[in-house]
């Protein structure tokens, strides 16, 4: 039944990668699960994911305690007893969930983490995910990592921040917040409400936000993907969480995939339009946003 639910949500929004909301749900429900405990048996099932896992990916992993799991952007960090670092990364289908007991791998299943009792599953139909190995000595400077910009609920984003990153910008604000080295882990849904909260058209140069219209959209920015989070992400075609349940910020929204109907502010004649930016869809309300 989850996946058919899943699956309807994307024939109405169309396909989505998960943003930071929906990585960090998935930290937050594999941590329990996994720090602290032993990887006694994994099992990559194939290696031909985004890119080849590491050379002896497995017998690297095989009997090294999780000590934590982190995110960076829209990246899973796994921290290992020995400085190893496993990063991951979902792509557009991929999914890791945690059971209880022995797992019965999928056509989809292409690897398979063991600790004890616990056995997290990474099942990806489009094989766009990632893992990758590195150590704590060489994470800050890991090609997928370096030119990230900075976390938006960390405490070094803020109005003055992102104002300075987009002074003399001549790029659309919504271009310019698709580029992960601008402000990490925000994705088209995110930026979209965001820009609807904080009353800023998304075709506005990015050099005419800065100032004033950055201080607006930097809480609200916070304020979304925090509210997001507490809603366990937005499930729209292949994301659950790592319990295997659906996220529900989706009925939430206030301009994403609802082109056509009236915007959050349900002031009459306010309808959300929506444009293609970037070769992505842009949900926003010329009336409300300037």
């Amino acid at each position: 039944m989850r996946r058919t639910i899943a699956q309807g949500l994307g024939a109405r929004y169309g396909r989505a990668m998960p943003e930071l909301p929906e990585v960090e749900t998935v930290r937050r429900g594999l941590a329990p699960a996994l720090e602290g405990r032993v990887l006694t048996r994994v099992v990559a099932r194939r290696s031909d994911l985004r890119r080849p896992l590491p050379e002896d990916f497995a017998a690297r992993l095989e009997g090294r305690r999780v000590i934590r799991i982190a995110r960076r952007a829209k990246y899973l960090l796994f921290h290992l007893d020995d400085g190893t670092v496993m990063l991951g990364h979902l792509g557009m289908s991929g999914r890791l969930t945690v059971t209880r007991g022995a797992v019965t791998p999928g056509r989809h299943t292409h690897v398979l983490f063991e600790a004890g009792d616990i056995t997290v599953a990474y099942d990806d139909p489009r094989r766009f995910g990632l893992f990758d190995l590195t150590d704590e000595a060489g994470l800050a400077s890991h090609p997928l990592l370096k030119d990230l910009g900075p976390e938006p609920l960390g405490n070094e984003f803020n109005g003055p921040v992102l104002s300075a990153a987009l002074a003399g910008r001549r790029s659309p604000i919504k271009a310019l917040l698709l580029d992960q080295r601008v402000v990490a882990g925000l994705g088209n849904i995110y930026i979209c409400e965001s820009l609807f909260r904080a009353r800023i058209s998304p075709r506005r140069l990015g050099a005419s936000v800065a100032g004033a219209r950055a201080e607006r959209l930097a809480p609200a920015i916070r304020d979304v993907l925090t509210e997001a989070i507490a809603a366990g992400g937005s499930s729209l075609r292949d994301y659950v969480q790592a319990s295997g349940e659906l996220g529900y910020f989706q009925h939430n929204f206030s301009v994403y995939g609802r082109e056509g109907a009236p915007c959050a502010s349900g002031k009459p004649g306010h309808v959300v339009r929506r444009v293609v930016q970037s070769g992505r869809s842009t949900f926003y309300c010329p009336k409300c946003q300037r």
